[in-house]
């Protein structure tokens, strides 16, 4: 009998030796090593139980004989139970008769329905010296073998699973340098591309050294800051610069879908869920499955809806309108707002769970207005673009560019972006001027706190009277717009872009159907 549990015993060595050397995920050479001791020895069950680094806790990593479930009801404190006694001593552990030892546990429920007796035997997994994890069975061999022959047997292969799980974290934290070397080398192809952000103010340092800190983590990340400043931007920084950079990238603005097609838009809905649903469909957190979501205007977010997205936060899990089957999914979420969370928490409008839950590592993107050092970049970067777009070079006049230097740019970036795409569709030559360029602004609209520029406000009546001379100029000319545009001394694109501008390519088209 000894010969042949001695056989037994180099058998199972070796056939975890070649699971060990051929493995490349942890779990399954985990569960393929109990999977051989129960195939070659008289093992039952046997659970791996490692150290979770994020929680402080025990966790059973793999498993044979127990089912999903009972391995997920496997969650120890560091002196709890038997597996709590081992590691914490780093000692081996023998229970005779699992009925009758007050440390154990059964907390995976796999030996309530049991009858007669159930030894248990359990060693620590040591990491040169040091407690990693605990590898528990039932009795091997029935009685032909002591105890101590079962304890020494599992001490050899504890020692092989150590040396696994060495190798593994080793290949682990080499991926991770890698990882982090390919974002920086991403980070400065981006930056070369000029994909990245403009503006070497202290402050975009500021925040660009946070996109490069988070990008690569799992975390929930808030931007804040006024409309304009460049949020969307970021936010797809964040994904290009993570591990989710081949995944989809899906932004939903919070504040521009009515609240009663929000959710389903969020989340999915079933076939006949409400009237016009047709058919099943899924949600934006579905189809951003290994992605990111952006949730733009998250201030904007309804109360109900609130409290489905903490859950995803929570759980990553959530489900269909009209359905009651949870899904999960495993999206990073990425949120912007340019109101104050705090102070929506404080008048009840936000919850508090969810501000926390988003909060985890905020980014606030500053205005234009706290970063002037970055006014002419940003200017020549967006004169290089429409260069591009258009195959036109446009160049600032000193004086022009001296203006909006001083300009308070209350749109931020977007609005300076949109005013040198009007200065190159509406100039004729190569030089834009500070005349020029002060009628443009004159046209801008207010800023996010309504109020009109400062030294560069617009009488109330101004709009009124350009469109007037505009439609008596195409009356007078049979509603041809070139000849109307010959008139005031305009080029056709320039006419064109005004009749656009104003709303009045309707009236334009029908008037010139009467004639």
């Amino acid at each position: 009998m000894t010969c042949t549990v001695h056989a037994l015993k180099l058998k199972a060595l070796r056939a975890i030796s070649n699971v060990i050397d051929r493995a490349l995920q942890l779990e399954d050479a985990l569960t393929e090593t109990l999977r051989v001791l129960a195939e070659t020895l008289a093992m039952q069950r046997g659970t791996i139980t490692l150290l979770d680094g994020e929680t402080g806790q025990l966790v059973i990593a793999a498993s044979h004989g127990l089912s999903r479930e009972e391995q997920e009801r496997g969650v120890y404190r560091l002196d709890e139970g038997v597996t709590g006694t081992i590691f914490s001593t780093g000692r081996p552990y023998l229970v005779r008769d699992v009925r009758n030892d007050p440390l154990f546990l059964d907390r995976t429920g796999a030996r309530r329905v049991e009858r007669g007796k159930v030894s248990f035997l359990g060693v620590p997994i040591l990491s040169k010296g040091r407690p990693v994890g605990v590898l528990n069975v039932d009795r091997l061999f029935g009685d032909a073998v002591s105890c101590a022959e079962d304890i020494e047997f599992l001490e050899v292969v504890a020692t092989l699973v150590a040396q696994f799980l060495s190798l593994n974290e080793q290949v682990a934290a080499r991926e991770r340098a890698l990882r982090r070397e390919n974002m920086q080398l991403r980070t400065r192809v981006l930056d070369s591309r000029g994909d990245f952000i403009v503006g070497r103010s202290g402050a975009m340092a500021e925040v660009q050294r946070y996109i490069q800190r988070v990008a690569g983590t799992r975390a929930t990340v808030l931007l804040l800051g006024e409309s304009g400043v460049g949020k969307t931007l970021i936010a797809r920084l964040v994904h290009t610069l993570s591990e989710r950079e081949h995944h989809p990238f899906i932004k939903v603005n919070c504040a521009s879908i009515p609240e009663s097609l929000l959710e389903a838009e969020l989340f999915g809905h079933e076939k006949g869920a409400f009237t016009g649903a047709v058919s099943a469909r899924m949600g934006r957190f579905e189809e951003a499955h290994e992605g990111t979501v952006f949730l733009d205007e998250i201030g904007e977010l309804p109360p109900g809806i609130q409290a489905k997205l903490l859950r995803v936060l929570q759980e990553r899990e959530f489900e269909r309108l009209g359905s009651n089957r949870t899904r999960r999914v495993n999206v990073r979420i990425v949120a912007a707002t340019n109101r104050d969370l705090a102070a929506q928490v404080d008048a009840g409008r936000f919850r508090q769970d969810l501000y926390y839950r988003l909060c985890v590592f905020p980014i606030r993107v500053p205005p234009l207005r706290e970063r002037p050092e970055d006014i002419t970049g940003l200017l020549n970067h967006f004169l290089a673009k429409v260069a591009r777009e258009y195959g036109r070079s446009l160049v600032l006049a000193p004086d022009a560019l001296e203006l909006l230097q001083r300009y308070a740019w209350p749109g931020n970036v977007r609005e300076m972006e949109n005013l040198i795409e009007r200065m190159a569709i509406l100039t004729d030559g190569t030089l834009a001027d500070r005349r020029f360029v002060e009628s443009l602004l004159e046209q801008a609209p207010a800023g996010d706190d309504g109020q009109m520029r400062a030294g560069l406000a617009v009488p109330p009546s101004l709009r009124e009277v350009e469109q007037g001379e505009l439609l008596a100029a195409l009356r007078r000319n049979g509603w041809i717009q070139h000849k109307a545009a010959r008139e005031l001394g305009l080029t056709p694109r320039q006419m064109g872009y005004r009749i656009r501008q104003w709303g009045l390519a309707p009236l334009v088209a029908s008037e010139r159907a009467k004639g």
